[in-house]
């Protein structure tokens, strides 16, 4: 262990030239760091900011910051610096970290940098920064190239602003819709989301060498099968075999960990099997580091070690008697970082001294914190150009990115006698309608974008003098409906009653009504306080949203209603009754621009659900992939869901035929081939995504009636044809056998491609494996 009394000089260290290669310059960094300096790089300060480096106004403090960190250790991380002084601007922020990590840089004896880490979810959460579709909406587009441009362009406004790490993409499965996070997940397909979580790594972190400065390192959440959690309770225990661990939760992570080599991971908050992530060494150590080869770095979730105890506001798991034992698990399962203040790992030292850890293991955990600000260049270069940050930020080049993804995003799932698109030479008035029609739409984890356009901005903006704009709130869903406001608060009955009045007389004046209803961002998002609940019982239209459709219906008029959650919600009585309906989830800042586009026809929506929309509570779970003992039937009642994951509908028509097996038999673990030729039917150019499912039908141990295992999306003009190819490869076909072996088993294979994961949207060939 180093001493201050045998530590060599700093100017003899050799870390310092940046000739030497990021594992040398570890090495001797390493070498040269006490005790406390190494625990100091597994700490991170966030809101202490505001009492350890910050005055009242957000602005970097160098009196308190002295006072702070007078030993000279120095800090691992800082988090989120654009939230300081309630919201920094894109050049603020840029200034205020190249003041703090001067102060680091030049206050602490080794001088090591921090990095600045920030969330991410669809776009940097900050004021100024680009806000795109929530990942649930970003999955509907079946797009990877999309979502790489959009994670490359948040990489570049995070980094010109001096931030390092983004916590994003999640790659949780969701199959519980009743959960409030479903919104930040890229829905119910292992597959899907591992695509999706490739093409995000690929643009947070471009090549990795992080050479021009435009990208940031990745963090793969929340590890692991957080998306599942008992009674759609978030951090709730997630109660499955270790069959269904390796089968639908973990491949994601393994993927993309070993795929596109995300740098850091997130545990997450649950238990698997009676152990919490955070303290689950089989997890952290053996799947993750042995198995799969990770070298990057574990971060915990925002006090979940504290919660290997308990923590009074919101839960405890009880697996440590107190901080200082939660600590002790911490490190031993392998937690590298812990956020978001320095709590349980002040007590690494004491831990350390009392023999109860080594401090080999605490080196283990500190050298690829290290190696990755070496690797990140932040000893050569580790300022920012607030002037580049302020260019770059929120600029129109990245909103039409963002525009781009909203229009993808929307999903038409009914289009009754082609009400769709309306005829603005037929129309003269439209009422624009509903709680969800001039508000804001962006969903959790969301920044505050340079503009917005609500639907009701956007329609107008669009249409023009072309028709009269009528418009009404008709009701609310809560007061207010902020994500960051704790309390729901529930509006007065009879002021919604007056409203939902008003909006009858105005739809009665229109000639069809555009109905912009669904949740917001207090109805789901993530419960992460006994005072901030976002988890539900019900996945109806919360608050009198099913009385103002049924008003609007009995008008007689058409009523084309755009739904913005994020969850999937039961909407019988619409989905029978209106004569169009879109899923939009959230589309960010550009919501109102790409709304107004599908409603007269500019753009032909494609989007498909990235996750299955049930009929009712009741009907959970209702994901795609079951077993096939599941979904036998219900007592008066029927089993399918309302609309099934993959499906989406457009303004052309699409055929999809000519299905060819290069070979109808291979040998196990050879490939091969199966192409199809879609062609558009219709008279309009628009996008279809071509599904790829396929089931082993006699296994060894039970497997579901159908898995996602490609997709492409295929943009057509009317009359236009072209092939799409799949490649069957040994994982397309392999699983974990009756004795857990990952093999192809012999036997048929049923291949299935089409436009959604109904059957009636399939057609089959048989694959056979000798």
């Amino acid at each position: 262990m180093a001493t201050q009394s045998n530590l060599r000089p700093v100017s003899e260290a050799k870390f310092k030239d940046s000739d030497l290669s990021p594992d040398e310059r570890t090495d001797d960094l390493l070498s040269l760091m006490t005790l406390e300096e190494k625990i100091a790089q597994l700490m991170c300060v966030w809101n202490q900011k505001a009492d350890t480096l910050l005055d009242k106004d957000g602005k970097f403090d160098e009196k308190k910051a002295n006072d702070s960190y007078k030993h000279g250790n120095g800090l691992g991380q800082v988090g989120r610096p654009n939230d300081s002084g309630g919201g920094t601007t894109a050049r603020e922020m840029a200034e205020l970290t190249n003041r703090i990590q001067k102060f680091f840089i030049e206050n602490s004896r080794l001088g090591i940098p921090v990095i600045f880490h920030e969330e991410c979810l669809h776009g940097l959460a900050a004021k100024d920064s680009t806000s795109f579709s929530q990942p649930i909406g970003l999955a509907g587009t079946f797009n990877p190239d999309l979502i790489e441009k959009l994670y490359a362009m948040t990489a570049e406004e995070t980094r010109v602003r001096g931030g390092h790490q983004a916590l994003t993409p999640v790659l949780d499965v969701a199959r519980d819709p009743r959960w409030g996070r479903v919104e930040e997940t890229f829905g119910e397909d292992p597959y899907l989301i591992t695509q999706m979580g490739l093409s995000a790594v690929k643009g947070f972190q471009g090549d990795a060498s992080f050479n021009n400065r435009k990208h940031v390192l990745a963090t793969l959440k929340h590890f692991a099968a957080h998306g599942d959690p008992e009674s759609g309770m978030n951090c709730a225990p997630v109660n499955v075999s270790e069959r269904v661990l390796r089968e639908v939760f973990l491949p994601p992570f393994k993927e993309v960990l070993q795929k596109a080599e995300a740098i850091s991971v997130m545990a997450s908050y649950n238990e698997i099997d009676g152990v919490p992530s955070h303290a689950n060494k089989w997890l952290l150590r053996d799947v993750l580091r042995e198995e799969w080869g990770f070298e990057g770095f574990v971060v915990s979730d925002y006090y979940a070690i504290w919660e290997l105890n308990d923590r009074p506001d919101t839960h405890g798991h009880f697996v440590a008697k107190d901080k200082k034992q939660a600590a002790e698990l911490a490190v031993k399962a392998g937690v590298n970082m812990e956020f978001p203040e320095p709590d349980c790992y002040l007590f690494l030292k004491e831990l350390v001294e009392e023999g109860s850890v080594d401090e080999s293991l605490i080196d283990g955990l500190v050298r690829p914190m290290l190696y990755w600000k070496f690797r990140l260049g932040l000893f050569e270069d580790p300022y920012v150009d607030p002037d580049e940050a302020d260019r770059i930020c929120g600029s129109k080049e990245n909103a039409e990115l963002a525009y781009e993804a909203a229009k993808e995003t929307i999903t038409l799932l009914k289009n009754e006698n082609k009400t769709l698109p309306i005829n603005l030479d037929e129309v003269n008035k439209i009422a624009v309608i509903g709680p969800n029609a001039d508000r804001s739409l962006l969903g959790g984890y969301s920044g505050v974008p340079k503009k917005e356009i609500s639907v009701l901005e956007g329609i107008r903006e669009k249409v023009g003098d072309k028709a009269e704009i009528l418009y009404s709130e008709g009701c609310k869903i809560t007061v207010g409906g902020s994500w960051n406001e704790d309390a729901v608060v529930l509006p007065d009955e009879e002021d919604d009653l007056k409203s939902i009045a008003e909006a009858v007389k105005v739809a009665e004046e229109a000639d069809v009504i555009v109905l912009a209803i669904g949740g917001n961002e207090q109805t789901s998002r993530e419960s992460w306080d006994i005072r901030h609940m976002g988890d539900r019982t019900d996945i109806t239209l919360f608050g009198r949203q099913e009385e103002l459709i049924k008003e609007m219906i009995k008008t007689g008029k058409p009523v084309i209603a755009f739904l913005f959650n994020g969850r999937p919600l039961a909407t019988n009585y619409l989905s029978e009754n209106a004569s169009a309906i879109f899923e939009c989830w959230y589309l960010g800042q550009e919501t109102g621009r790409a709304v107004a586009d599908v409603l007269v026809g500019d753009y032909n929506p494609g989007g498909k659900l990235p996750i299955t929309i049930p009929r009712s509570v009741g009907h959970i779970p209702a994901y795609y992939n079951h077993k096939p003992s599941d979904r036998r039937g219900f007592l008066h009642d029927v089993v399918t869901p309302l609309y099934p994951f993959g499906f989406g509908l457009s303004y052309t028509e699409f055929k999809i035929g000519n299905i060819s097996l290069k070979d109808s038999t291979i040998e196990a673990y050879n490939s091969t081939t199966v192409s199809c030729e879609v062609s558009n039917t219709g008279d309009r150019e628009g996008s279809e995504v071509v599904q790829l499912y396929i089931r082993d039908l006699v296994s060894t141990a039970t497997r579901p009636v159908k898995e996602l295992k490609g997709f492409e999306k295929v943009w057509l003009k009317p009359g236009e044809t072209k092939t799409v190819e799949f490649q069957i490869k040994p994982d397309s076909l392999a699983f974990h056998d009756i004795n857990m072996e990952y093999v192809v088993e012999p036997g048929e294979f049923e291949l299935m491609i089409g436009t959604s994961s109904q059957d009636e949207d399939l057609s089959k060939v048989t694959l056979e494996v000798v």
